[in-house]
């Protein structure tokens, strides 16, 4: 039973993962600083902010990855996100990634500690009451926002086109950096929030990321197999951020319903976890490298729909302050400025669409006895059943439906209407209402139908 502490919990750890916003770079950066003590590690020299996980993942893998790599990313077009980090980071090595000693040996420490004095069950309980309800949502959008780096998502364009677009600075400052820069009147580099978001929604209104036009001189129009890898790799090296909420309230001391629980448990392996809590409060994703940090602002903003998938109709759904942007419609990638064309939706704009996934998601969105009655669709077959249908569709499998009329009228009399999709193997209204109940058409003999 879940309790009423469990779910404030649990609500309170899913506005960190999904809190949108400037970072505070302050708490960030003491909490980075830290993880690096808690690990054992001298502080990182320096510690350079970024507009998004996509810009900090170019940086991760220029500075990781050596001069072919680099060559690598420059022939993608990534070319002025890398020179401006190795600027940033100056001629000494910038060191190899530390993410198991920060981040990945403290959570199996605190993990095998708790586990060890709860048990099987306790720790099942614990997990359940936190991290097993908040984890499948962030995940989903942890694995948007690599495929989308990588160039993975299935939209036309360069996931960083509007990154290049946006003109704005991907590299930043430490907190006490600004602060000195503001103290005397001077530019704050990088500073994603001064950017403003109104170049971000711009750029992204025309970026390939969401299928419009990569800008001249940025990225390619698709990233390359071997800068997708890069990348890719470089997203599997970074530390979470907020997105660590997601199993970081597992072992949080917060008041709630786990409070009760690991009271007095491995409190020095949760203790240890504790720099990783105060940047999850206050930054999106970041890199730990032996020498030097790389944080990443959270995202300016960030819709979802009911069932927590990326999804908005009047722009990205996801949106950096650097001009990198997800755009997507009830989960599913689509390019740019598709959620305003929903509104005009006719048959012919339907049957024009060359994607057979976007059409589908158009002809849902309609409606398909709307399609059938505008489209001027003729029936396949009827009998006592129902009417069936059969919407061709090029380069994809027919739509096929069967309309049925409700034996049982409503409140006022009326009876209604549906439509029931079903293969396009069917020829027959009967047989097709039999297939909704799992019967064949010999086997559906109902007395009376519902």
């Amino acid at each position: 039973m879940t309790t009423d502490l469990s779910v404030d919990f649990t609500v309170a750890w899913r506005e960190v993962a999904l809190a949108t916003g400037p970072a505070d770079r302050a708490v960030a950066e003491a909490g980075v600083r830290r993880a690096y003590r808690d690990a054992g590690l001298p502080e990182p020299e320096r510690i350079l902010w970024f507009g998004s996980p996509a810009a900090g993942a170019v940086a991760a893998a220029a500075l990781s990855g050596g001069p072919e790599a680099r060559a690598t990313l420059a022939a993608a077009g990534l070319g002025e996100i890398v020179d401006r980090a190795l600027a940033l980071v100056g001629t000494a090595p910038a060191g190899r990634n530390v993410r198991d000693a920060v981040r990945t040996g403290p959570w199996e420490r605190a993990r095998r500690a708790v586990h060890e004095v709860l048990g099987p069950a306790g720790w099942s309980g614990a997990w359940a009451s936190s991290g097993g309800e908040l984890w499948p949502q962030v995940n989903r959008l942890v694995i948007e926002i690599r495929r989308a780096i990588a160039g993975d998502r299935d939209t036309d364009g360069s996931p960083f086109a509007g990154i290049t677009a946006a003109g704005t600075p991907v590299g930043g400052a430490t907190a006490a950096e600004a602060n000195s820069a503001e103290a005397t009147g001077a530019a704050t580099s990088g500073d994603a929030a001064a950017a403003g978001s109104a170049a971000a929604r711009s750029a992204a209104a025309g970026s390939a990321t969401s299928g419009g036009g990569a800008a001249a001189g940025s990225a390619s129009a698709r990233l390359d197999r071997a800068a997708g890898e890069l990348l890719r790799g470089a997203t599997l090296d970074a530390v979470l951020g907020q997105h660590d909420a997601a199993w970081l309230c597992a072992f949080a001391p917060d008041p709630g319903v786990l409070r009760e629980i690991l009271s007095g448990v491995a409190e020095a392996e949760r203790s240890a976890l504790g720099g990783l809590y105060d940047v999850a409060r206050s930054a999106g994703w970041w890199w730990p490298l032996e020498r030097v940090a790389l944080l990443c602002e959270r995202p300016l903003e960030l819709h979802l729909d009911d069932f927590g998938r990326l999804h908005r109709a009047e722009g990205p759904a996801l949106l950096f302050a650097d001009g990198f942007a997800l755009n997507a419609w009830h989960g599913m990638p689509v390019p740019v400025g598709f959620g305003e064309t929903m509104a005009a939706l006719d048959p012919a704009r339907i049957r024009g669409e060359d994607n057979a996934e976007l059409r589908r998601v158009m002809l849902e969105h309609y409606g398909y006895d709307r399609y059938l009655a505008d489209s001027g669709a003729s029936p396949v077959h009827a009998d006592e059943t129902g009417v069936l249908w059969q919407i061709s569709l090029p380069g994809d499998e027919d739509v096929t439906m069967v309309e049925v009329v409700n034996s049982t009228p409503e409140p006022d009399g009326t009876r209604r209407t549906y439509f029931l999709r079903v293969p396009p193997w069917i020829v027959r209204a009967r047989q097709g209402v039999a297939w909704t109940f799992g019967v064949t058409e010999e086997e559906y003999q109902p007395e009376r139908e519902t």
